[in-house]
């Protein structure tokens, strides 16, 4: 099985090197998590609208978005 012969090579990688090789397999995994993920399609939206988007926001809501530029 490849994955025990993976590991019979770590073990003979001196311990002082092995958070290297942690940080190596750590990042390469994470790579291949980041291309699993379905990239986000923005402006799709499935379904409708209730006709309550497009009533105008309240001024307390509103005067929370003011900022003191």
């Amino acid at each position: 099985m490849l994955i025990d012969k993976i590991i019979k090579e770590l073990e003979g990688i001196p311990e002082n090197k092995l958070n290297q090789i942690y940080e190596i397999v750590h990042y390469f995994r994470l790579g291949i998590n980041a291309e699993k993920q379905t990239p986000r399609t923005p402006g799709l939206l499935k379904g409708k609208l209730g006709e309550a988007f497009f009533e105008p926001l309240p001024e307390e809501e509103l005067q929370q978005w003011e900022t003191d530029i």
